[in-house]
């Protein structure tokens, strides 16, 4: 061995003849000092940042939700709750919610994974919500409106007894106070533990909102990311205005059932807003943070 390889040897050691006991100590003490330090590091608190899916830009939550949960770099619509819209449209984000102790009850004694008597009290429980739509009453622009918006987390925004029926009465209520409507659309479509009392909802919405438009009161319908199934088969394509957000995911199957019945490739941006848009399923397609401007608008041409 060279002299340069001796004093080599001698500095990996410490010491020029370390015993392998030594040098087992040496190491232990090396990693305890590691697990020390990771121990004490301190985390970031959860719910202070997040990404954006789309394009992975990362800020703060208070600067998303002061864009409205629009991405400030891609302006990508983040999914809200009824909450965030009713803030976002309402004057002063004063409002009256109209018919909040309706609850779904469980008709059929149905069970898949588990029984959905036990699914609505976990979700109930989760959430805090009474059901998957919500629906207030306040001014938009100084004129008063109904708003009816779906939440998606009260199982997936689910059309169900009471969606139909909370629908419904906010018919009779605009044709009492002789008010337009607003349905905020997210939903994966019918609640199929309800089975039939969810699909004659179908029916029920559509006929309400007949006697809506032989009225003559405004009805416009808002689709926001997704709205599928039952849901675009029935109301939300019926309104005077149709209009969705930027990206959104809007059709009756989902893209991927719909490549498998097929068997072919989907065009790009398939099923999304613009590409509905351009097919001629929507009116146009508008920007939360210009939204409540933009419906206000559109409801002031219609009472003139």
């Amino acid at each position: 061995m060279s002299q340069h390889e001796e004093d080599f040897e001698v500095n990996l050691t410490g010491e020029e003849g370390q015993s392998e006991e030594s040098k087992t100590r040496w190491f232990k003490r090396i990693k305890k000092g590691i697990q020390t330090s990771t121990a004490e590091k301190k985390e970031v608190p959860e719910g202070l940042w997040t990404k954006c899916p789309q394009c992975k830009y990362t800020c703060t939550m208070i600067e998303l939700r002061e864009s409205w949960f629009v991405c400030p770099q891609c302006n990508y619509h983040h999914r809200i709750g009824s909450a965030e819209y009713f803030e976002l449209l309402f004057d002063n984000k004063e409002y009256t919610e109209l018919f909040a102790d309706i609850r779904s009850k469980d008709f059929l004694g149905f069970t898949d994974l588990k029984p959905y008597s036990k699914r609505l009290e976990e979700v109930w429980r989760k959430t805090d919500l009474k059901d998957s739509i919500r629906v207030a009453t306040g001014k938009m622009a100084c004129e008063g409106i109904v708003v009816a918006c779906m939440d998606f987390e009260f199982i997936g925004g689910s059309l169900g007894s009471v969606m139909g029926e909370k629908i419904a009465r906010s018919v009779d209520y605009c044709l009492h106070h002789r008010l337009p409507l607003l349905i905020i659309s997210k939903s994966g479509g019918a609640r199929m533990m309800e089975s039939a009392f969810s699909l004659m909802q179908m029916a029920k919405t559509i006929g309400k909102l007949t006697q809506l438009a032989e009225a003559k009161l405004p009805y416009i319908s808002l689709m926001t990311d997704p709205t599928f199934g039952g849901v675009t088969a029935s109301f939300a394509m019926m309104g005077d205005l149709n209009i969705a957000e930027p990206g959104a995911l809007i059709g009756f199957a989902g893209p991927r059932v719909i490549k498998e019945t097929i068997r072919k490739e989907l065009p790009e941006g398939f099923q999304r807003s613009e590409f509905v848009l351009e097919h001629g399923f929507l009116d146009f397609i508008v920007d939360r943070k210009v939204m409540k401007e933009r419906i206000a608008e559109a409801l002031m041409l219609f009472a003139h």
